[in-house]
């Protein structure tokens, strides 16, 4: 059997059919759900890979895309990202590999698939390819397609101390006067993150841009008022 197959019979016999239509609710997904959880399909998908290892980069990508456009369910296409993001093959993410990645984001559509894509994925890809990444998400940043445009937001989601402040400016700013949600939500998100390393970088940064959406706007500054009341209570408490 391919990959794909085991995956496939794994993820079946771990689904619940009760739980299935809950998540296709929950996530608003025209694709069925098997009902497995998303730290199972995880377990599950990790264990086939294991045990099938792949020969090289061009094998993977072909498995990551057949697992991906062949996915009659959600958990199949969460195998998918999951194989993309293997640890065995973190060397083979690499800008050669981004029209791959550039479909996953396209078709999938939804923030379940970006938002592992570009915290994981292409975060790790900006680290290691710092020049042609940065170049790209820039990209990104102003492209029509509004899931390109999340994943370059949030493509340093992980890097803390590592974060390049200009291109997570520049990812930002074309999208502070969009009314997307997804956009919004985004950016308050990336600036949250960034608030736990540099609070006042994102001070700034909130300051200087009045066009930020109250959404954007209160999701950034949301740790930065945690903090600011526990310690008003710790000073109440003295």
């Amino acid at each position: 059997m391919s990959i794909r197959e085991f995956v496939v019979v794994a993820l079946r016999g771990a689904g619940d059919p009760v739980r299935a239509p809950q998540q296709q609710a929950y996530m608003k997904s025209d694709m069925p759900y098997l009902g497995v959880g998303v730290p199972e399909c995880r377990r599950i998908a990790g264990a086939v890979f294991a045990r099938h290892p792949l020969p090289d980069a061009n094998a993977w990508e072909a498995t990551v895309l057949d697992l991906w456009r062949r996915a009659a369910h959600r958990e199949e296409r969460y195998a998918a990202v999951e194989l993309l993001l293997f640890r065995r093959y973190s060397s083979w993410l690499e800008p050669s590999r981004l029209p791959m990645i550039e479909e996953m984001v396209v078709t999938g559509a939804w923030w379940d698939y970006v938002d592992a894509i570009a915290g994981r994925g292409v975060g790790a890809m900006l680290a290691a390819h710092p020049r042609p990444m940065k170049t790209i998400l820039r990209e990104w940043a102003t492209d029509d397609d509004i899931w390109k445009r999340r994943t370059a937001i949030l493509a340093q989601l992980r890097a803390k101390h590592g974060t390049d402040t200009k291109l997570l400016a520049d990812a930002i700013r074309p999208s502070i006067g969009h009314p997307e949600f997804f956009l919004r939500k985004g950016i308050g998100w990336a600036l949250r993150e960034y608030s736990k390393t540099d609070p006042g970088w994102v001070t700034a940064f909130v300051d200087a841009h009045a066009g930020l959406s109250t959404l954007s706007r209160r999701e950034a500054l949301k740790h930065l008022e945690r903090q600011r009341q526990r310690r008003s209570a710790a000073a109440s408490a003295d």
